[in-house]
């Protein structure tokens, strides 16, 4: 059983990653709380707490875990809850401390990167796509501290992979939900065209995002890994449809007044705007999740311990 060391596997997507991985490797999650020794922690699941944005801290806990792979989850999740130079900072020194470690650890990454990074968002005004779908060669053109801090986090990825010869990969979800909490459905996102029109609808599932996390994490450890040491690779990971589940083309235009000239969407699609055609080639990754069901879907979130 491989060793994974998870960072930020307490937050909220974090969570359903570390479960996930937990099926199938030993998982060490490390944050900035220890949850207590007088937990009970589920199967195959350990804790460590470090400041990883003390750069002492992260490779000293890296040595001390020496994992076969990093999983690193950790950031100020979204742009607007503090102040943007905090944003950008622990993001980017945070990454940079566990990325580092992990290859002078000789151990391959998979990291949280975001939609964020093409920086449609937070852009004022939001700017159309160049073209449909968004693949992952689509520039990246951030102009807030959150999605700055994702494409520096990629670099400083794909950096530490030629100098130390591992492979990583950054994922790029799409406003993450949860089962039986969808926010994307709720009445005053439904009703209000701009509430998504930054991100053109767009959103996945936790468990999809795990999902992807787990078969990436898979390749890198295999004996013939699709991405290659010395090598970076970043993927979409985002539901199949759109959060309003109209047709795309339709919202651009009532929303943005048109199309981009380059578009490979079919009137009357309901698919959303980002292309996950490279994470189904590397990894074999499609998205399982839909609203349809998942909005309203029973599903106990993930219990790292027992109290």
């Amino acid at each position: 059983m491989a060793t994974v060391l998870v960072t930020g596997g307490r937050g909220a997507s974090g969570r359903w990653v570390v479960d996930r991985l937990a099926d199938e490797h030993a998982v060490v999650v490390v944050d900035r709380e220890h949850p207590g020794l007088a937990v009970d922690p589920a199967p195959h699941v350990s804790f460590r707490a470090a400041d990883l944005a003390d750069r002492g801290e992260a490779l000293d806990v890296v040595h001390a875990v020496d994992p076969d792979a990093v999983v690193h989850w950790a950031a100020i999740p979204v742009a607007g809850t503090h102040p943007d130079g905090r944003v950008f900072e622990t993001n980017v020194l945070v990454a940079h401390n566990v990325l580092t470690a992990a290859g002078r650890a000789d151990a391959p990454v998979v990291q949280a990167s975001s939609d964020g990074a093409y920086g449609f968002f937070f852009a004022e005004p939001t700017p159309l796509p160049d073209a449909l779908p968004v693949t992952e060669e689509h520039p990246l053109r951030p102009e807030d501290p959150y999605g700055l801090s994702k494409v520096t986090a990629e670099e400083t990825a794909a950096a530490v992979a030629r100098r130390h010869g591992s492979p990583a990969v950054s994922v790029r979800p799409s406003w993450i939900q949860y089962p039986g909490a969808y926010a994307c459905r709720e009445a005053g996102y439904v009703e209000d065209l701009a509430a998504g029109a930054g991100n053109f609808w767009s959103y996945v599932d936790a468990r999809d995002v795990a999902d992807l996390v787990a078969v990436a994490v898979d390749d890198l450890l295999g004996d013939d890994p699709v991405v290659e040491p010395g090598t970076h690779e970043a993927v979409n990971c985002v539901a199949a449809d759109n959060a309003l589940g109209r047709p795309l083309l339709d919202l651009l235009r009532e929303a943005y007044g048109g199309v981009p000239d380059e578009c490979a969407v079919a009137e009357g699609d309901d698919r959303g705007a980002y292309s996950v055609a490279k994470a189904n080639r590397l990894f074999g990754w499609e998205p399982d999740r839909s609203w349809r069901e998942a909005a309203e879907a029973d599903v106990a979130e993930p219990a790292l311990f027992d109290v």
